[in-house]
């Protein structure tokens, strides 16, 4: 197992596992070729390369050596890679959980920083796209890493309480716990998705954080019944960008915000970090949409 440098200016690279679908090369190369930047952004699967998951430590490390300037991280090392770096971003430390490794030896933390655009990629995305939405109630569905990184997002931009829900309630709860350790009490409650009607009937929003709406994974994560037009929705799944959640929410007269908001806008922050450039993000959105489109079925692959 090896990883081979590259004759671009920076090389990145994706490390996870069943990745070849994923669209991040596409979506951060073409951003890279309007900036005249010469970049290379390559897959490292897990799968391709017959290693386990715990193999990301040498991943990391071959990597670094092979002179990438850093690596996105996606399922299922997103908490494996941490005990490998040298450093983390506080927000990574505090939603426990990395997606962007930045190689740098000239930072004073060390040569290899975990850092997470997830959360910073649904917080923009939300300002972005539902710039009205009120935050004083919302139910986030799913406590898995989609969903921590939301409900920080949502808690740092002063929502009033975010009820985490999971049909594994003990993972609700555990998350609930750590954003009331980080942003004080009152701010989150945990639970199972059977008291999903009694928190939405006094949520100001929804936010859906599960793998539900991919064509692997078909049907709705929320009765249609429950929609009502004073609830925003907001999806976490890009592939398809247009959900059975958001049709049957445009259908009941809500305010909608798709995935791909917070795909670009994730994207375009570990763009930045990689190269200190700031990325277009409409263009990037253009591109996504592009490329989910162009995808058979017309994007309801996986996401990655």
């Amino acid at each position: 197992m090896s990883i081979d440098a590259s004759t671009a200016d920076l090389l990145v690279g994706l490390i996870g596992s069943g990745i070849g679908p994923s669209l991040s090369p596409a979506l951060h190369m073409r951003e890279a070729r309007e900036l005249d930047l010469r970049y290379r952004y390559v897959r490292l699967d897990l799968d391709v390369l017959k290693v386990p998951p715990e193999a990301i430590g040498d991943l990391v490390e071959q990597a670094r050596a092979a002179g990438y300037r850093g690596l996105n991280v996606t399922h299922p090392c997103k908490q494996l890679v941490i005990p490998h770096l040298d450093a983390l971003d506080p927000a990574a430390e505090a939603i426990g959980a990395v997606n962007t490794v930045v190689f740098d030896d000239s930072d004073r933390r060390g040569g290899a920083i975990g850092y997470n655009t997830d959360w910073t990629g649904f917080r923009d995305g939300l300002l972005d796209g539902l710039p009205d939405a009120r935050l004083g109630r919302v139910v986030l569905i799913g406590a898995g890493g989609a969903g921590a990184a939301a409900g920080h997002a949502l808690l740092s931009i002063d929502a009033g309480t975010v009820d985490v829900l999971d049909v594994d309630a003990a993972r609700a709860v555990r998350l609930a716990a750590a954003l009331t350790d980080r942003f004080g009490p009152g701010r989150a409650t945990g639970g199972g998705t059977n008291d999903l009607v009694a928190r939405l009937e006094a949520a100001d929003g929804l936010v859906h954080a599960t793998p539900m709406g991919m064509s692997e994974h078909p049907g709705l994560p929320v009765p249609p019944t429950l929609l009502r037009p004073e609830l925003w929705v907001a999806e976490i799944v890009y592939r398809p960008l247009d959900t059975e959640l958001l049709r049957a929410a445009r259908a009941a007269g809500c305010a909608t915000l798709d995935g791909g908001r917070m795909a670009v806008h994730q994207a375009a922050e570990s763009f930045r970090l990689f190269t200190g450039l700031h990325a277009d993000v409409d263009r990037m959105r253009q591109h996504l949409t592009e490329l989910v489109r162009s995808e058979p079925g017309g994007g309801a692959g996986r996401v990655a």
